[in-house]
């Protein structure tokens, strides 16, 4: 049996202090004022203002209208990050099971075609996208902030793969029994999936969850801003001597981190599961 040597505590230990440090930095600076923060630079010591920060950055109503606050831009960020996870993976599991199950000509080249769409990331067809959802009348909505996310081929090849090793028996044995696609689907892969969902959902979430581009170009009305373009627009307010809410942008990166922190911290063990089991 491997003996664990204390280097090799140590070598961890200072890997996840090293790792840790810039969340520590942010958290301890957006305890401070903005103007000790904009005289003193970035800190590792806490300050007293951190409770009146936060419940600012929650609470108080700004923006443009004055009728934003960070809260709407949490949920507004939430609604992004899971209706794109979940989207993704139904869409994704629907085209597998098609791709897999179904015996259609040109099925190799189907899955192929789609996987290509993996060569075109959202920022090369972001004009494109952009003027379908204008005349689709999307803008400003949640549909038209999720749905053009969800045409890539990620979720698709990691369900195509899984299914392809899941036993013939279970099918013929569901045929057997009278099961149709729909049951068979239903009642059998999408049980055998839980782990795969788990991992394609926390990737999924978290890419969601950080975009700033498309949803900078999806919303005019700060209602529909999510909590990258809120961050982004404290920062840009710099009008004569006025000083930008430093508190209240690092306050509102450490509320950003929270989420995904909470959703791997949560599915860990399923995540892992996921993305290395091979046996059904």
């Amino acid at each position: 049996m491997y003996k664990t040597k204390p280097l090799d505590h140590l070598v961890l230990i200072l890997g996840s202090l090293f790792l840790m440090l810039p969340v520590v930095v942010a958290f301890m600076t957006s305890t401070h004022t903005a103007a000790e923060i904009h005289s003193n630079g970035i800190t590792i010591l806490p300050g007293d203002n951190m409770v009146a920060t936060y419940q600012k950055v929650l609470t108080q109503k700004g923006g443009f209208t004055g009728q934003i606050t960070g809260f709407n831009m949490v949920i507004n960020s939430l609604i992004l990050g899971v209706g794109f996870a979940v989207g993704k993976i139904v869409l994704s599991m629907m085209a597998a099971y098609a791709i897999v199950y179904f015996r259609f000509r040109f099925a190799t080249l189907a899955f192929w075609i789609i996987f290509t769409t993996l060569l075109l990331p959202l920022e090369v067809r972001i004009m494109p996208s952009y003027q379908v959802m204008s005349q689709l009348g999307l803008l400003n909505t949640y549909s038209g902030l999720i749905v053009p996310l969800l045409a890539s081929a990620t979720g698709t090849f990691y369900f195509r793969q899984f299914f392809k090793s899941v036993p013939d028996e279970l099918l013929e044995a569901a045929r057997i029994d009278g099961a149709g696609p729909f049951k068979f689907f239903i009642d059998v892969l999408v049980p055998l999936s839980r782990t795969m969902m788990a991992a394609i959902f926390i990737i999924m979430f978290v890419y969601g969850w950080n975009q700033y581009l498309w949803p900078m170009l999806m919303t005019t009305d700060e209602s529909f801003f999510t909590l990258m373009r809120g961050i982004k627009s404290i920062l840009q307010v710099w009008i004569g001597s006025q000083i930008p809410d430093y508190n209240e942008a690092f306050a509102l990166a450490v509320l950003a981190m929270l989420p995904p922190v909470l959703i791997v911290v949560i599915f860990q063990r399923w995540f892992i599961k996921g993305l290395t089991e091979s046996d059904k």
